[in-house]
């Protein structure tokens, strides 16, 4: 189990191949509005790290977005199956090219486990705002917007969101243009995924 000490720090993964490092604003706007809205206490700024060393398991909460490829090494995969297994939680939001890359980094992470679709009745809908849907911030394709878990041994360790693009509306206002309804959608659901995360690593 990761011990989180002193203050939540949200960090966002860095890895080759793509713009792991679009919408810098993103994490650091999030923090601000959990600690706007929640007792939870979280650094207003956001740690990049890489998934093949130790330093990973010091952030219970790690993030990964971009448009396109994704290439992990073979001692990135490792580290971070051990990550996920040993208490770690991976939020991943497509940002339009990502998703078959990530489907295939996730099969090389966990082999035979897949991602399945999490209904509207499970936890992370309902951990701190009520949900029955999930917010779709950004057109992309025009398909549903998905919600997808993996679980290992009965625990949610990987949340990603496919054609949803909640984290754009986390971006500070005039990147997006997204109306105030939208970044509220975004702010409530991005609260709900973190506490989400800690209640599991509790």
């Amino acid at each position: 189990m990761l011990i989180i000490i002193g203050a939540l720090v949200l960090a966002r993964v860095k890895y080759e191949g793509g713009d792991w490092y679009n919408n810098p604003s993103i994490l650091p706007n999030l923090a601000k509005e959990i600690n706007k809205r929640t007792t939870i206490k979280v650094e207003e700024r956001e740690a990049v790290v890489t998934l093949d060393g130790e330093e990973l398991f010091n952030y219970p909460f790690i993030f990964l977005t971009g448009h396109g490829k994704i290439q992990l090494s073979p001692k990135e995969i490792e580290n971070l199956r051990k990550y996920l297994t040993q208490g770690g939680f991976l939020y991943a939001d497509d940002d339009y090219g990502m998703d078959k890359h990530f489907r295939k980094i996730i099969t090389q992470v966990f082999p035979g486990l897949k991602l399945v679709e999490l209904p509207f009745t499970h936890p992370i809908y309902h951990s701190f705002y009520d949900f029955n849907y999930l917010p779709k911030i950004h057109k992309h394709k025009g398909l549903p917007p998905k919600g997808y878990g993996l679980f290992y041994f009965n625990r949610l360790v990987v949340f990603y969101t496919y054609e949803t693009n909640i984290s754009d509306g986390w971006a500070d206002p005039w990147v997006h243009n997204d109306p105030k309804e939208k970044r509220e959608e975004a702010f409530k659901f991005g609260v709900n995924i973190v506490v989400y995360a800690l209640m599991e690593n509790d």
